[in-house]
């Protein structure tokens, strides 16, 4: 797969030939699953493999062990994506990166809002399943680089230019090893005076991350959002907003 960036155009018939990629991607099982936005209650039809074995034994072999997050439906997303559904003047209009694209339900609710919208995965299936989904709910689909933010390559430099006014980022920090590349990687992608919405459901290592970004000079407000969330067994998870500012 060509690992830069995907268009954004409209075309007659790109839904279903987004579908039909999606089909041949050999991803196992599909199923459209509905996701409720609990605040807003905005809807969405989001498509999802099902067989999480089956997407294990393909990147069994991958020298980053980047194990298939990106299939689920985390409430961090679902969290974010009410968030900028209640503030879509926020996103309206202004250059907007995602990191980590999953299956694109923050995608959607950016693009709903006006947002001229890039995503980015490690993933290539995250990023097909992203194009469908947004497409399928809101009418459009975002600009797609593939790219591991641990490690920036080119193509995302190139595509920051002298920064993104805001940036999104629901459930990236999983290990204790995330904080120094996430916090030097959004010093170079958040424009002067830009945004980073981050959106994480309360491990320690966000706290880490948190306590080093205002050390930095980050800072802003946070909320708390407890859903419910789609899967039952997410229940009790709350989720942390937090949007940050970037030191001039």
């Amino acid at each position: 797969m060509d690992d830069g960036p995907t268009g954004a155009r409209v075309e007659p018939g790109q839904t279903a030939r987004l579908r039909a990629a999606v089909q041949e991607a050999g991803l196992g099982p599909l199923a459209a699953e509905r996701v409720v936005l609990p605040r807003t209650g905005r809807a969405y039809a989001i498509v999802r493999p099902t067989d999480t074995d089956h997407l294990l034994d393909r990147v069994a072999a991958d020298p980053e062990q980047n194990l298939p997050y990106w299939a689920e439906i985390w409430p961090s997303g679902v969290a974010l994506a009410d968030a900028i559904t209640g503030r879509p003047d926020l996103l309206r209009g202004a250059r907007v990166l995602e990191l980590g694209a999953g299956l694109g339900v923050t995608a959607t609710a950016a693009l709903a809002a006006g947002a001229d919208l890039t995503v980015t995965d490690y993933a290539p299936e995250s990023l097909l399943l992203c194009r469908l989904n947004t497409r399928v709910n809101a009418g459009r689909e975002p600009t797609a680089l593939r790219t591991n933010w641990r490690h920036p390559d080119t193509a995302l430099l190139a595509a920051t230019g002298a920064g993104f006014p805001v940036v999104l980022a629901a459930d990236v920090l999983y290990e204790g090893r995330d904080v120094a590349p996430l916090l030097a990687l959004v010093d170079r992608l958040v424009a002067p005076g830009g945004l980073l919405w981050l959106a994480e459901p309360g491990r320690h290592v966000a706290a880490r991350f948190l306590d080093a970004a205002r050390v930095a000079g980050w800072h802003g407000p946070s909320d708390t959002h407890p859903g419910p969330w789609p899967d039952p067994k997410d229940a009790g998870v709350v989720v942390g907003l937090h949007a940050l500012q970037r030191h001039t």
